[in-house]
């Protein structure tokens, strides 16, 4: 992803430079109104008027932008800004051009043409349009706009010239004036008086809403204020408190909407309520205010919502309250981010209106006035900006996020200041309080910011004077504190411990298991009963004294963790971490003394404690009560938790009293408190969770302890004094060396392995819910068939409101209205079916994942007829079946009974063809009736069919009628048909011809009956036959009365003729119909949606409202012509590459723009480029695919309104016909069109919220076009960026003062209007324009943008949207039931946040994409399926998740964006566990991997109250990374998030807030997953050191020779006891019973043998090494990092250099050193070699190695071609050689990347840099164990490892001295410099030699020298990089970075040379082409190289081959 994470720490890329002002402006080509520096951001609109008028009027156009020049001079006269000058001088140089050519031939003065073009303007659009019978409001706005404008400039002209403006213009400009500031552009609601006509303002909820808004009786106005008509309460708060307008403007139409909708909910029926019910008001507030009185509450504060007295007042008090919190919100900027700051802000503010409207007299006798109120912007510059200078100070303390997060506040810390009752000191007026204002540095600059100008008709009143009441608190001194306060309740630290702190019950669980286990399996007789053994239980009561100790550790962990808030705590918070210390070490005294002296006769620890304390009686029961009285709390704990509805309500009670009570166990914080589930989840979650530790228990007892306890009794016994290294320890008892090398590895598999148990059960438990919820019940084509009968029922069961549905069941079953009425429903409910259906298709269509063809077989009958008592099925159901039923009936013969009743039977048993034949008799018979008219033909033709309805009715048609004669009637009905089609006038006579063959086979043939003569009669008297071609030349001719051709061919007819024609003429069948796989996917999952349980859709009016949000930084919006023919990768382009991979999508859309190949396609013209831009970019992950999908809501939403308000004429019409009618609608606000589309606006909102938007328009960026074209495409789109406006001024010295003003802006396209001329504009204009109170990116860059757009989405539920995601029309149809959801109780609580499941539409892009695609298979259903029931810890999953606004908008927002510890801002909830399959056991629950690591808004929900489902029902589209570095970026990313959430409060607060099972679910389907991924490579790492112990100190040597332990079977089973999870194919169970559930188990089974076979295992296996690296550096270190991956398309080569840069330190440096240890192993070790344990132990490693090692190589495109290798090795060289330095950046030079990638150990800290160190000591055991091993070594005195020392510091001395000479001597010696390197490599040839041949050194020996020495000097360079700062300063650092280089070198040697011989072999390249891309794309590819052309030279043959 591309996106700025990273806020202001950043520059931003899009900013207009000086230079490319110069060159975008400089141009007259680029001279475009909206290309304007920002500080001229006024002349812009002159600018566009003088775009407009130009083709009228040249001269004006001339003198506008002569205007705007002169206004551009007054506004930065000195051109200081940036651009300016460049930009006025562009301007000038056109100006000076047009001048000349516009005053040739001019004879009127310049004042006389703007006069006279005035007057023109005036008369042409705005009294034209005034006069005209509806009004068009678009083209009237932006008339008065203009000509407000034009004034302008005509008066600037006059007065140059000194001529009086005519009064006629000033009359006209009065009145122009007067419009224009009421015809303002609006977003949803036109709320000026002239737009009551609006369809929208038509509505009885919005006009209620409206009124009760402006009723201001009673509120006292400040005088001099001149109230206006149509000022509401709204207005009232901005001129008390300085409100900005826009921001006033934006919250009424957001109140309004959000009181409107509600309104119209509970009273479906408006137009009887003539005014706004209370109870809306109220259900409104009380969600608004709901946080607000929760908080008053907790700090003890009676809330300030007073309402009066009386009745009549209240509702206006209410919204009074409603509007000033909205109010404030919508300014508060990044105070947004803490809710309970903005609840203090609205307290004051709120007693401030209370007492205002009182009348309250404050102690001067004046009446109370605002401390902060009156001036214009008062409220963002008194109130906004002092708070928001702490956040920006406290982000600057973070140094961009570098910074310890003990050394500055966050947003999370500065809100939580506002849970203490302290916060009240900072009193009202607030006071520049210490404790909570960063005091002023005294080197900070002084503000530059001018102060705000007081509004003129306003007295600005600054008084310090506060409300009655409770603030009299505000008199309060604050509090005295000589301490900086910098946290508060929760200090995060880079440290492991966080794990155990936040889940110490978990941990301690474990812990003490183990124990009881191990004193069980060494004491016992080897069953778990043993435990009852006398003896053996009093041990294992043991445990309570390490429980003691854990406390105890958990006691000291929380002091040391919270050391740094020591100043910032309470009193209480203090007390209770010392009294907690305190009574655990009284604990750990008091356990262990009693049980020693439970035992008659201690041994060993009981008889040492016993000896401390005197050797007293033993007195078991004091010990018994020693732990009951330890257990009491737990005991009452586990109470409490079978009573969930006490501790819930104990713990939200805010009574002192029972706050001390709960004080012990848990601190009263504000957040977390009540969160425990109703009885019955408790109960489902209790026993999944007891099942699944009583399994893992199990396991662990049997399999893991168990059989090590007899082998390590033998070992303890073994006597060992021969060693092969000197031996530190030779006198050790019990051998505790081997015994920890025994039992480490298996202590970690015993932690880790409850992560594999999680997989397995929620595997199990996932599945079965899933099969219950009726998933893949309609997964094949085949299936959807044999059910499409129960679809139109499914649908409208679930699709259609309940009103209409209801109306089935009236209680009427003898009447005759009830049949009637039944079929009528019937019909309506089958074309409303139809009405979806049908859109569904055309989408189909429109996506191009359908041909024409496939589409008519698709579609249904769009007009419905209600004279059909038929169902007029899809013909994809009905193909080829009338064929075949002709030819049956053909076969039958009139007297062969057999045949005729096999006839009926194949008619009976396939009811589609009973169908079939049905609607066409039906369709035949109305054609003819239709078709003739004389009375004769008529009255033949009644009866025919009378007989044939008699026949049907009695049932022998088959018996009774010859149907051998069908296919030749069918002939000929066939050939009628085709003249029906063509209606053409001169096949007139070949109907008749037609009918009378029909005739005379039916009466003949069929009926059996003779042809009357009289029907072929002639009038002249004589006869002809029926089979002559000679046609009549009379009317009295048989069917000479025809209507024909059809006069009035409406859609219904000719919709009819043709699906009669392809129903005759389809002989093909449609068994693939659709053919493509994901329209089949689609079209599955939406007909097994409607069978699954899933809310009643209400109307689309009583719907509730919801919005999308889309945060875009600068990602692609739509791929140009240029992007896509450039090749990327071997004259590869991407248009090539998608042609390939989607190469029946790009048939279709060939067949839909008419063309047979793509230079056809270009050569078209503009239009049909576009479309192929458009079709590409719906492919790739662009903006323009997610604003497409998203739209799709609003599309559907017309839909269902039109079905909600047609009548049946108008539903038989179908929306088809309404829809295309768009000029009714731009000229009847009162068509039904129009009605749906307002109904649609109140609903839904899509807000884009394009960051740089402003800056990419000023640059003239490509992205500012397309996204303005997008607005342009979909109306209803709303884009909001953040305007950066200069805005310069100057000092006394006239000094030029940067001033960077930040807006938050919105806008939106101009409106389409009726005006032909109008139709191809694309301009935007500004709805909204809020000023912040400085950069609004003080945080992580995304939520902040989020953040900024956030105020002007609407409705009750938001919908977040990344830029990756698409949407579905079928899937937009099921919204409206999603959001009944929110009314819904799931347990106790209604959800908050509604998560929905995913498709990855990437799948198909890469064999890496497919991968991913699998994996997120059990990631996006099976995991959040269980996370959301029954473990109840679904937290929020990232951006498809739909949000209760409201909720979240009172409680910070959707996302949090503290600085690097929210780097996953909206930290999504269930890390659920993403399956990955792999076959090894240190992958094994990889696959199952975590999705995010960010939870944190769903932590922060979770915390709060809120409650998180999860519905399969619906689904979006994403797109993920598709290749390696993209997802290895995207995978480090999530780690560090994951490792910053394992530090964060959230995180810890959970995990003590959580009952016990509830915590393990958020242990293991969060960081528990991370840790348990760092557990498994550890484990690896731990094993292969070990069994480096044992090989080179010759214990191995010893236990294998030793004949006691030779024979022990169970110590081989210890050795080997990875193997029992090393084999990972039980890991796949999760994909493949989802993918079996859905797809079917043959599907599932086949996808994972194919993964496998493309190398899926090495794919999961590097992703490993990828999170572990990652997560363990940010606990240890910190520095987490956002990493953009991009999105664009994976065909592309990765250069060596790059992936060396990328995966160095996290795999190749691993890889080796793992490496290092198995070719030890192989070497020195000697046991099991030819055992299956041996086999079983390192074959997974070795592979490990090797996909850590070659699996970027691998998985990169090119890889292994060989023109690739070579110029990837030279750009290796160049970058390893290059130096680096100031300005070189990492990818130009190894020594910046070196010093950059190690920046994070300048931050570290003490702890992490002793960490470092002691990691590093690991390097040198080799060269301490293997130098024994050399034949020139027999001694094993440390002499011997002193003196390899020695040759190491001689060696690195040698090396100084050379590089000391290379500087000395290189220049100017360089003769003398050759000779000494010369002598250096002589000397140390002879010593090799020398060594060699003296001793006998073999070639082993230089090996293992090679192994010995090459670790330690890595292990010192290690070292060396963690002193950097002391080293630097010593003048050693360039030897460091000597040696780093040399050793890069060695490694990228060794990892180069194999890639380069595989290279050498063609068939590598082809092989991996071939795995990394589908078949079809490889075979395209080689095709190409093969015949020398790139694709770009495909000609068309070639593409229809």
């Amino acid at each position: 992803m591309a996106y700025n994470r990273r806020g202001s720490d950043q520059s931003s890329p899009g900013r207009l430079m000086r230079t490319q002002t110069f060159s975008s402006l400089g141009m007259e080509s680029m001279m475009d109104s909206e290309v304007v520096p920002s500080s001229l951001v006024l002349i812009a609109p002159i600018l566009r008027v003088a775009n407009e008028v130009e083709h009228a009027n040249p001269r004006v156009a001339y003198l506008c932008r002569f205007y705007a020049f002169e206004k551009a001079h007054k506004l930065d006269p000195k051109s200081s800004g940036r651009g300016v000058r460049q930009f006025k001088t562009a301007l000038l140089q056109r100006l000076e051009r047009e001048d000349e050519t516009t005053l040739e031939g001019r004879t009127k003065s310049n004042a006389r043409v703007m006069q006279d073009f005035y007057r023109h303007y005036f008369r042409k659009y705005i009294q034209a349009l005034q006069k005209a019978d509806k009004a068009d409001r678009t083209r009237l706005t932006k008339a008065y706009h203009t000509a407000a404008i034009l004034f302008d400039v005509l008066t600037a002209v006059n007065f140059t010239e000194s001529v009086e403006v005519a009064d006629e213009i000033l009359e006209a400009h009065n009145e122009i004036a007067e419009k224009t500031k009421m015809y303002v552009p609006y977003n949803i609601l036109p709320l000026d008086p002239d737009s009551s006509n609006q369809a929208i303002m038509r509505y009885p909820e919005i006009q209620v809403t409206v009124s009760a808004l402006r009723n201001t009786r009673g509120l006292p106005w400040p005088e001099g204020y001149k109230k206006k008509a149509h000022d509401d309460i709204l207005d009232w708060l901005q001129v008390i408190f300085g409100f900005q307008k826009d921001n006033v403007s934006n919250q009424r139409e957001h109140l309004i909407l959000l009181l409107a909708n509600v309104y119209i909910r509970q009273f479906p029926n408006p137009d009887q309520q003539p005014k706004l019910e209370d109870s809306a008001v109220t259900e409104v507030m009380k969600k608004l205010f709901k946080n607000y009185k929760k908080w008053c509450k907790y700090l003890g504060r009676k809330s300030s919502l007073w309402l009066p007295i009386v009745q009549k007042e209240v509702q206006q008090r209410k919204l009074l309250y409603m509007g000033l919190y909205l109010l404030i919100w919508g300014e508060a900027a990044n105070l947004r981010f803490m809710p309970e700051c903005l609840c203090y802000i609205y307290h004051n503010m709120a007693t401030e209106v209370y007492s205002i409207l009182a009348g309250s007299v404050g102690p001067n006798g004046e009446t109370i006035k605002p401390a902060y109120g009156g001036g214009k912007e008062a409220f963002l510059w008194k109130v906004v900006e002092p708070i928001y200078k702490t956040i920006a100070k406290e982000a600057k303390r973070s140094k961009e996020g570098k910074a310890k997060h003990s050394q500055w506040r966050n947003y999370d810390d500065l809100n939580e200041f506002f849970w203490s009752p302290d916060c009240f000191r900072l009193g009202w007026p607030m006071r520049k309080d210490p404790t909570f204002f960063c005091p002023e540095d005294d080197d900070e600059k002084p503000a530059t910011r001018e102060k705000p100008v007081v509004n003129d008709d306003i007295e600005a009143d600054t008084g310090d004077t506060a409300g009655e009441g409770e603030e009299q608190a505000t008199s309060e001194k604050p509090a005295k504190n000589d301490h900086p306060v910098r946290k508060i309740n929760f200090v995060e630290t880079d440290s492991y411990w966080h794990i155990f702190r936040s889940f110490d019950r978990m941990w301690s669980f474990f812990i003490l298991c183990l124990q009881a286990m191990i004193i069980i399996a060494w004491n016992g007789s080897g069953p778990l009963s043993s435990i009852f053994d006398g003896v053996v239980f009093k041990k294992v009561l043991s445990i309570f004294i390490t429980a003691a100790v854990l406390k105890l550790a958990q006691a000291v962990l929380d002091i040391s963790m919270m050391w740094k808030a020591r100043f910032g705590m309470s009193f209480n918070v203090k007390l209770r971490y010392i009294l907690k210390a305190l009574s655990a070490a009284a604990w750990v005294i008091v356990l262990p003394t009693t049980y020693s002296y439970s035992w008659k006769n201690p041994s060993g620890f009981e008889e040492t404690i016993k000896n401390w304390f005197g050797n007293g009686p033993s007195s078991p029961s004091v010990f018994i009560i020693a732990v009951v009285i330890y257990l009491s709390p737990n005991i009452l704990s586990g109470l409490l938790f079978l009573l969930p509805f006490i501790r819930r309500n104990l713990e939200r009670s805010d009574y002192k009293i029972v706050r001390f009570i709960m004080w012990w166990s848990q601190l009263p914080l504000y957040v977390g408190r009540g969160m425990h589930e109703d009885p019955l989840s408790l109960i489902k979650y209790t026993i999944f969770w007891v099942l699944l530790i009583m399994a893992k228990l199990a396991f662990s007892y049997y399999l893991e302890i168990q059989p090590l306890v007899a082998p390590t009794k033998a070992i303890m016994r073994l006597h060992i004094r021969r060693y092969e290294w000197h031996e530190f320890f030779p006198q050790a008892n019990s051998n505790i060396g081997i015994v920890i090398t025994l039992w480490s590895p298996i202590i970690l598999v015993y932690f880790m392995d409850a992560q594999i148990w999680y997989a397995i059960f929620s595997t199990i438990f996932g599945g079965i819910y899933g099969a219950f919820r009726r998933l893949g019940e309609i997964r094949t084509l085949g299936m959807l068939r044999s059910r499409f009968q129960s679809l139109p029922g499914a649908f409208n069961d679930c699709l259609i409101p309940a009103e209409d549905s209801e109306s089935i069941k009236k209680e009427n079953d003898d009447t005759l209205a009830r049949i009637l009425d039944k079929e009528r429903t019937k019909k309506v409910s089958t074309a409303r079916f139809a009405q979806m259906w049908n859109k569904i298709i055309t989408c189909f269509r429109e996506e191009d994942l359908i041909s024409n063809r496939e589409k008519d077989l698709l579609l249904m009958p769009q007009w419905a007829d209600f004279d059909w008592n038929l169902i007029q099925w899809p013909p994809f159901l009905l193909a080829s079946k009338l064929p075949i039923a002709f030819d049956m009936a053909r076969d039958s013969k009139a007297k062969d009974r057999d045949r005729q009743r096999e006839l009926q039977k194949r008619l009976n048993a396939d009811i589609y063809m009973l169908f079939a034949v049905q609607e066409c008799y039906a369709s035949c018979k109305k054609i003819l009736n239709f078709l003739v008219r004389g009375e004769r033909e008529t009255a033949v033709i009644t009866e025919i069919f009378e007989k044939v309805d008699y026949h049907i009715n009695e049932g022998d048609l088959v018996n009774v009628l010859d149907m051998s004669a069908l296919p030749s009637l069918t002939d000929h009905f066939i050939q009628l048909i085709e003249f029906l089609k063509r209606n053409e006038a001169s096949d007139k006579d070949g109907i008749v011809i037609v009918l009378l063959n029909m005739l005379e086979v039916v009466k003949r043939d069929i009926l059996n009956e003779p042809v009357d003569s009289s029907m072929l009669e002639s009038s002249h008297g004589g006869s002809y036959a029926v089979h002559e071609a000679i046609a009549p030349q009379n009317k009295d001719y048989f069917f000479a009365e025809l209507n024909f051709p059809v006069t009035i061919e409406t859609e219904t007819w000719k919709e009819k003729i043709n699906r009669l024609h392809l129903l005759l003429t389809e002989k093909e069948s449609a068994m693939d119909v659709p053919s493509n796989l994901e329209a089949r996917r689609r079209i599955s999952f939406f007909s097994n949606s409607l069978f699954m349980d899933m809310p009643a859709a209400p109307k689309v009016r009583n719907m509730i409202s919801f919005s999308v949000l889309t945060p875009y930084y600068n990602e692609d919006v739509l791929f140009s012509i240029n992007d896509l023919e450039k090749p990327i990768e071997d004259e590869v382009s991407i248009l090539y590459y998608l042609r390939k991979i989607f190469p029946d999508e790009w048939n279709n859309f060939l067949e839909r723009m008419g063309h047979n190949n793509v230079e056809e396609l270009k050569d078209a013209g503009p239009e049909s480029e576009d479309e192929l831009r458009l079709w590409v970019s719906y492919r790739g992950q662009t903006l323009t695919k997610t604003v497409r999908g998203m739209m799709y809501y609003r599309q559907a939403l017309e839909l269902q309104a039109f079905l909600d308000m047609a009548k049946d004429d108008e539903l038989m019409k179908g929306y088809k016909a309404a829809d295309s009618n768009t000029e009714e609608y731009l000229m009847n606000e009162r068509s039904l069109l129009a009605q749906c589309q307002a109904v649609a606006d109140m609903k839904f909102t899509y807000v884009v919220s394009c960051q740089q938007y402003g800056i990419q328009k000023r640059s003239n960026d490509a992205r500012a076009h397309d996204i303005l074209r997008l607005m342009t495409k979909y109306p209803s789109i709303r884009v909001a960026y953040i305007d950066e406006v200069e805005e310069p001024r100057y000092d006394e010295s006239e000094k030029v003062i940067d001033n960077m003003s930040y807006y938050s802006v919105l806008v939106k396209a101009i409106p389409m209007s009726a005006d032909a001329s109008d139709r191809d504009q694309n301009l935007d204009q500004v709805i909204y324009r809020i000023k912040l109170p400085g950069p609004p990116m003080l945080g992580e860059g995304k939520p902040e943008n989020q953040n900024h757009a956030l105020i002007f989405t609407r409705g009750e539920g938001l919908q977040t949207i990344d830029m990756n995601q698409d949407n579905y029309m079928e899937e937009a149809f099921k919204m409206r039931n999603l959001l009944q959801e929110f009314l819904i109780k799931h347990g106790v609580r209604t959800p908050t946040i509604l998560g929905l499941r995913e498709h990855i539409f990437t799948g198909s892009v890469s064999s890496l994409a497919w991968f991913m695609s699998n994996q997120e298979t059990s990631f996006v259903t099976i995991g959040q399926r269980l996370l959301a029931n029954p473990l109840k810890v679904r937290f929020h999953y990232g951006h498809p998740d739909i949000f209760e606004r409201l909720f979240h908008l009172t409680r910070g927002g959707i996302s949090k964006a503290s600085k690097t510890i929210n780097l996953s801002e909206d930290i999504f909830a269930g890390i659920i566990l993403r399956m990955k399959l792999i076959l090894f056991v240190f992958i094994h629950f990889n696959r199952y991997s975590s999705r995010l690591p960010n939870f944190f808004l769903g932590f922060n929900s979770t915390l709060r109250g809120g409650n998180i489902t999860h519905h399969e029902y619906i689904q979006v589209g994403k797109g993920r990374d598709v290749g390696l570095n993209q997802i290895s970026l995207f995978e480090a990313k999530i780690a560090n998030g994951n490792g910053e959430q394992t530090m964060s409060r959230d995180m810890y607060r959970l995990g003590h807030r959580f009952d016990f099972f509830r915590m393990l679910s958020c242990y293991f389907t969060t960081v528990g997953f991370y840790f348990n991924t760092l557990l498994t490579v550890l484990i690896v790492y731990v094993f292969l050191y070990g069994r480096l112990y044992l090989v080179l100190s010759g214990l191995e040597r010893e236990l294998t020779t030793n004949k006691a332990i030779m024979k022990n079977n169970p110590l081989q089973v210890a050795l080997a006891s990875q193997s029992f999870v090393q084999i990972g194919f039980l890991m796949a169970l999760p994909m493949i019973i989802e993918i079996g559930l859905e797809r079917g188990f043959r599907s599932a089974f086949t996808d994972f043998v194919l993964m496998q076979l493309q190398l899926a295992s090495v794919f999961f296996t590097f992703s490993l090494g990828t999170k572990t690296h990652y997560y363990g550096r940010t606990l240890l270190h910190g520095g987490a990092q956002y990493r953009a991956t991009g999105r664009g398309f994976v065909v592309f080569h990765a250069k060596f250099a790059e992936n060396y840069r990328l995966y160095s330190r996290s795999h190749f440096v691993k890889g080796i050193e793992l490496l290092i240890l198995l070719v030890v192993y192989e070497i020195f070790g000697e046991s099991y070699r030819s055992s299956l344990a041996y086999v079983l132990i390192t074959i997974s490693m070795w592979f490990m190695v090797g996909t850590w090692l070659f699996a970027p190589f691998l998985f990169n495109p090119s890889g292994f071609e060989w023109p690739k290798i070579v110029d990837d090795w030279t750009d290796w060289s160049k970058w390893i050689s290059n130096q680096g330095g100031i300005g070189v950046s990492v990818n130009k030079s190894w020594e910046s990347w070196w010093e950059t990638n190690q920046e994070h150990l300048l931050s570290s800290g003490i702890r992490g840099t002793v960490m470092e160190i002691l990691l590093a000591f690991r390097f040198f055991v080799y060269q301490f164990g293997l130098v024994y091993h050399l034949n020139i070594t027999n001694s094993k005195s440390f002499l011997v490892y002193g003196i390899s020392w020695l040759v190491i510091f001689a060696g690195l001395l040698v090396m100084k001295g050379v590089s000391y000479c290379k500087k000395s001597l290189s220049n100017d010696y360089q003769l003398a410099f050759r000779l000494i390197k010369g002598l250096v490599f002589l000397t140390f040839l002879s010593i090799l030699i020398t060594i060699i041949a003296q001793p006998h050194m073999t070639v082993k020996d230089i090996i293992v020298c090679l192994l010995a020495l090459m670790p330690t000097g890595w292990g010192m360079l290690q070292i060396a990089q963690a002193l950097r700062p002391f080293l630097r300063r010593s003048g050693f650092w360039s030897s460091v970075k000597t040696l780093a280089q040399y050793y890069e070198m060695i490694i990228g040697l060794l990892l180069f040379t194999p890639v380069a011989i595989l290279a050498w072999f063609p068939f590598v390249s082809e092989f991996q082409t071939r795995m990394l891309f589908n078949q079809a794309f490889s075979r395209g590819l080689q095709m190409s190289r093969i015949l020398g052309v790139g694709p770009k030279k495909d000609k068309s043959a070639r593409n229809k081959e």
